[in-house]
């Protein structure tokens, strides 16, 4: 009878975890859901299932949860999308296994006991996920934060703690919200006595978030100051046709006729999304030649990805994913960003020793080389020059990027991608939700352009101020649009305390994750009774 049991909790917590994990992502419209994901969860670690049945249910949950928020990869490869999403999930799912060891025990204990070790298993969360930063060259897509893209009263706390302090936040009500239910449904506490403390201190850190949101963010309008208007080209070049060199003709006509459209409201800068010439800008004379007369033509400063390849024809030749700043009297500057963070398996092959038989998904050159550093760009709107840090592809999924390149000057940071690769799927707004915590952890506005979507601006709080669609409101189109863009002059030329002290949360993580298991491993608490006078 109690395995019969313990298989419906398994079924249930299952399916629970899954539609939780799933809908409290975008492109759903539910990040409610994150505050309670993890609650079927802890709910049954409290009940103390065997291991065995519990780490199944947990890993295999997060598994095909994961699976589900990451199938846009199938566009690109089947394989890597059964391989990703079950990796990604385990390793999230590790968590549990704390929870499943830590709960059961502090049933019962003293209040400082049961606060510290719920504080202790969310500083383990924190440390999970800043591993998937660096993790097997790393991987941090969808943080807990990323869930409140769209709920800016709880993102504000990114300005200090980085992302990191809004997943410790939600993973304190998710425990909170366990414990409560546990006290109410499990111990059989009546009175007074069925209030938690762990769900009032959770409580507590997120009234924390709101407040900080009104002290940061209140009457923000007050302190606008228009920067200038950016025209935003999405060519929506498909992916089969861009790297396609007897289709380069009609790419180059696609820009051409894009950006000359654009230009002829006179905006004040003009943005290409990533790698979008099908030659390089710099390498390629041709390409050179015919971005220069385009922008020579539509009179307005040019900011696009394409290639670099540097040593050309040489033994010690290099590819580059850059991004390029062209001004109508100078052509395209000599100096360019070099993307930081490659993509494995499309970039570059990753331990090409073992796996060098294995070809990248994106079929030109060889492994292209990472640069080293920010190289903001320098670039006059309307008169003024303005440091714009660029940002390539999924480097906006890594924090320290967007960290290093307001360290290094840029006043607005500026995500150049192409997102083609992954279809009209969920894809575009995971990676969009990464742009809106850069944002606020710097205190910069972050502008957006896609080959086909997500393009548009962001604010230093974090609100999307002005998002790309066509006249059926899908953000999939070919087209430009015309965005009045302004910046906070309270932030011109600050830095928010994460930008000053970077990852300093992950210390306190790490600090509360070993002094609350300390805690239980020192006193050796058994597995707790429960006790209707705690």
């Amino acid at each position: 009878m109690q395995r019969h049991q313990e298989s419906i909790a398994a079924a249930v917590v299952f399916v629970l975890t899954i539609v939780l994990a799933v809908g409290a992502f975008p492109p759903f419209k539910a990040p409610e859901f994150a505050y309670a994901m993890l609650v079927p969860g802890i709910y049954w670690a409290y009940t103390r299932p065997r291991l065995k049945v519990f780490a199944w249910t947990m890993f295999a949950a997060q598994a095909v949860a994961w699976t589900i928020l990451l199938s846009w990869l199938y566009h690109v490869t089947w394989a890597g999308l059964f391989l990703l999403g079950p990796f990604v999930g385990a390793w999230v799912g590790t968590w549990y296994l704390a929870a499943w060891w830590t709960l059961p025990r502090i049933v019962g204990q003293p209040t400082p006991t049961r606060l510290l070790v719920v504080l202790g298993l969310a500083g383990v969360w924190v440390l999970i996920e800043w591993t998937r930063t660096w993790l097997l060259g790393g991987f941090p897509w969808l943080p807990l934060a990323a869930s409140q893209w769209e709920r800016v009263s709880i993102l504000q706390i990114a300005a200090y703690t980085g992302s990191y302090g809004i997943s410790f936040v939600l993973v304190m009500m998710n425990l909170g919200f366990g414990a409560y239910a546990h006290r109410l449904f499990r111990e059989g506490v009546t009175g007074i006595n069925k209030r938690s403390q762990e769900f009032f201190l959770a409580l507590f850190l997120l009234l924390t978030c709101v407040a900080v949101h009104f002290t940061e963010a209140f009457n923000r309008r007050g302190f606008s100051r228009p920067m200038g208007r950016v025209a935003f080209v999405q060519p929506y070049i498909p992916q089969e046709a861009k790297w396609d060199p007897a289709r380069a003709p009609a790419i180059l006509d696609i820009l051409e006729k894009e950006t000359l459209g654009a230009a002829v409201t006179r905006p004040d800068l003009i943005l290409w999304p990533e790698a979008v010439t099908p030659m390089a800008v710099r390498g390629d004379a041709s390409a050179k030649t015919f971005v220069e007369g385009l922008v020579k033509r539509a009179n307005v400063p040019l900011l696009l990805g394409s290639i670099a390849i540097e040593k050309l024809n040489t033994p010690g030749e290099e590819w580059f994913n850059g991004a390029f700043f062209v001004t109508p009297s100078e052509g395209v500057a000599k100096s360019y960003y070099a993307k930081r963070q490659l993509v494995p398996f499309g970039e570059f092959v990753p331990l090409r020793p073992i796996f060098g038989w294995l070809s990248k998904f994106v079929p030109i050159g060889g492994d292209f080389s990472r640069g080293h550093d920010s190289s903001p760009l320098l670039l006059p709107v309307r008169g003024e020059p303005v440091v714009f840090g660029p940002l390539i592809c999924y480097e906006d999924i890594y924090p320290q990027l967007g960290r290093l390149s307001a360290l290094g000057g840029a006043s607005v940071l500026t995500v150049l991608t192409n997102n083609g690769w992954f279809g009209e799927g969920g894809a575009a707004y995971q990676h969009a939700a990464h742009a809106v915590l850069r944002a606020v952890e710097n205190r910069r506005p972050v502008l957006r352009c896609g080959n086909g979507g997500w393009s548009g601006w962001i604010d230093e709080f974090g609100v999307v101020r002005n998002v790309m669609t066509n006249a059926k409101g899908t953000i999939y189109f070919r087209g430009s649009r015309i965005i009045e863009v302004s910046r906070d002059v309270r932030w011109i030329e600050r830095n928010s305390v994460y930008t000053e002290y970077g990852d300093w949360f992950i210390l306190v993580a790490a600090a509360l994750a070993m002094f609350g298991f300390a805690i239980l491993k020192m006193g050796e608490i058994p597995v707790g009774k429960p006790n209707a006078g705690s």
